[in-house]
């Protein structure tokens, strides 16, 4: 099976064989994770980078109150935590949504690969801006969008990023995740987040059922979400 981070920087750009195996070559173990269980907790001292191989995952920042907001949701091929080989300390933490298997980059492999193989690093560091950009636009949505265009725009959004990976059927696409999870991450009650699920169904838009969102009318869902994918940067060209 292809490393689903070979597919991801291969969407956007060419890897020599040499620089797939420096990829491959980085890995030091693999582990399984159960849902709800930490890849990295916020505060800790990470002397690896974990890349999901299977799953769903979310960043999450919790209040003093116990309240919890996800800021992303991460699949197979994302690097949770690439910053973290310079920051070194995470500001956040990482939980598995669901079973997930996690491939590990030792920082000093990843020093090796910034050392020896200037284009793929330039390819890593994209995918750091790829996050960013992904921050902002949430930070857009959470601001400005009603709370029905951010769930049109987290629909849209997760259907393109799981294309790029293989795991859509159609418009139909996996979302494992419960209504309490996203509502953390819209910002939402249950209640409010069910109700707005109700609402995008009524519209004929999108379906939230059994662990997949089923999109009725991707120009419409569009539309309700002012949804531009320009902030994926999924085109390819050099690097």
């Amino acid at each position: 099976m292809k490393n689903p981070l070979i597919s991801q920087l291969e969407r956007r750009d060419t890897l020599s064989p040499e620089e797939r195996s420096a990829l491959e070559g980085a890995i030091s173990k693999v582990k399984e994770f159960a849902p709800d269980e930490d890849l990295v907790r916020d505060g800790e001292r990470v002397n690896q980078s974990n890349l999901i191989l299977e799953g769903f995952a979310c960043r999450y920042k919790v209040l003093g109150d116990g309240r919890r907001q996800i800021t992303a949701f991460h699949l197979a091929g994302d690097f949770v935590d690439l910053h973290s080989f310079l920051l070194k300390k995470m500001d956040h933490g990482v939980a598995a949504l669901t079973r997930c298997r996690v491939a590990f980059f030792p920082h000093e492999k990843l020093r090796e690969i910034s050392e020896r193989y200037p284009h793929l690093t330039r390819l890593m560091w994209l995918l750091t801006l790829i996050d960013a950009s992904a921050h902002r636009e949430w930070i857009t949505g959470m601001g400005r969008r009603s709370a029905e265009g951010r769930l049109a725009h987290l629909f849209c959004e997760m259907y393109l990023r799981l294309d790029v990976a293989g795991l859509t059927d159609g418009l139909t696409f996996p979302f494992p995740i419960t209504q309490h999870e996203l509502g953390d991450a819209l910002g939402l009650s249950v209640v409010h987040t069910n109700r707005l699920l109700g609402r995008l169904r009524k519209l004929h838009l999108a379906t939230f059922l059994s662990n997949k969102v089923k999109i009725e009318n991707w120009e419409g869902l569009k539309e309700l979400a002012e949804f531009d994918p320009t902030y994926l940067h999924l085109n390819s060209e050099p690097r």
